[in-house]
């Protein structure tokens, strides 16, 4: 029987993802070795990732590393996505749903202590340095994962975890608007010429018009993975406006996301398809909700008079998705375009199972580990 290797680590939900948690501690210091393990972790490439933890979906493809930060910065992250059926590890870009389990994951393991009923701390995102408050409910000093909070794409309630983004604006791009202007008039071969926002609060993001593409913004998800014609479309599109972004050649890259818009049709501000960058999510991602709000209460933007935005300089903007809603506040300054101050949003987190992940040993022998 072949030597395997155990790895301490918590597997865990946040938001609408999930993946297993490591203190960096216990994983190669070389970024090589690092990634090598965590694609036998996962059980990529392989489609259905039958030999690892991978969930044969992007969604369930993602790995969170977590260690101390430095003062005033209490934990930093270091999100990784992988796809199931390639060898790629991108830890270029962010994850908000996996941020939301990162203050749990550091209670449980003891990296951090309680701070009363409620506990805040500030994490880093080490993929774009963006940093963010999180508050997390730890009654009896213990996180507390039951509650009544609900958010679309996962089932039954749990404990609030509020996130306060501090400065997304320009997470990977240069800034929030990378071309320099609202909204572009691209020409792209086979796709025609089309009307684009490129942006980026937190998620470099495409977003255009579902019906510029021919399609109502209603399709289902199973519609929209099997329409290999948009998705030839669109993924043109992102090669052209990743260049424009000053993001360089994107086709190994997950971002930019790729949102398609239209009138809202439950009540909220805007109706979502997003991709992420070639399968339909079934929800759409922290950080690419905060995009897309963002997007929407910009004048000119190709979200400007097809969004439902109230007046105010704090706007609550819900942002529609296959399976539900997502709801972001945004505090908006001075500045034409506006600046974004903050952007708040509601996750939910819980640890689904503590333990080993085993690997072949010959993934990380032992004469390339620090301990034995």
């Amino acid at each position: 029987m072949t030597a395997q290797r155990a790895i301490p680590c918590l597997f865990m939900r946040g938001g609408t993802s999930r993946g297993p948690f490591f203190h960096r501690a216990d994983l190669p210091a070389d970024p090589a070795t690092r990634d090598r393990v965590l694609l036998a972790v996962m059980g990529s490439p392989d489609k259905r990732q039958i030999d690892g933890l991978g969930g044969a979906h992007p969604l369930t493809s993602k790995v969170g590393i977590v260690s101390r930060g430095t003062a005033p910065v209490d934990l930093d992250f270091l999100f990784a996505q992988l796809q199931p059926e390639t060898d790629t590890v991108d830890v270029t870009a962010n994850c908000g749903n996996m941020l939301a389990a990162v203050v749990p994951f550091a209670l449980e393991i003891g990296l951090v202590a309680p701070r009363g009923e409620a506990s805040t701390f500030r994490v880093r995102t080490v993929n774009t340095d963006m940093v963010c408050d999180i508050t997390v409910q730890t009654p009896d000093g213990r996180v507390r994962y039951d509650g009544s909070a609900r958010i679309d794409g996962v089932p039954g309630t749990a404990s609030p975890i509020a996130i306060n983004f501090l400065d997304t604006a320009g997470s990977v791009c240069a800034g929030l608007l990378p071309t320099g202007r609202a909204h572009d008039e691209v020409e792209v071969t086979g796709v025609g010429r089309l009307r684009v926002t490129c942006i980026d609060n937190g998620m470099p993001m495409v977003v255009m018009r579902a019906g510029d593409l021919g399609r109502t913004g209603r399709e289902t998800v199973a519609e929209l993975n099997a329409d290999t014609e948009l998705k030839a479309r669109l993924e043109a599109l992102r090669l052209a406006c990743g260049a424009r972004m000053g993001l360089g050649d994107v086709a190994a890259k997950s971002y930019p996301k790729m949102c398609l818009i239209a009138a809202p049709q439950a009540g909220g501000a805007i109706a979502t398809r997003c991709f992420i960058p070639h399968v339909c999510h079934d929800a759409i991602g922290v950080l690419a909700a905060v995009t897309v709000a963002t997007a929407c209460v910009l004048d000119g933007s190709v979200a400007d008079g097809l969004a439902a935005i109230a007046p105010g300089a704090v706007k609550a903007v819900s942002v529609e998705h296959p399976t539900g809603e997502f709801t972001v506040e945004l505090e908006l300054g001075a500045g034409d375009p506006p600046t974004v101050t903050r952007a708040a949003l509601l996750r939910t987190a819980r640890l689904v199972m503590r333990g080993d992940v085993l690997i072949p040993d010959q993934v990380w022998p032992a004469s390339e580990r620090a301990h034995p």
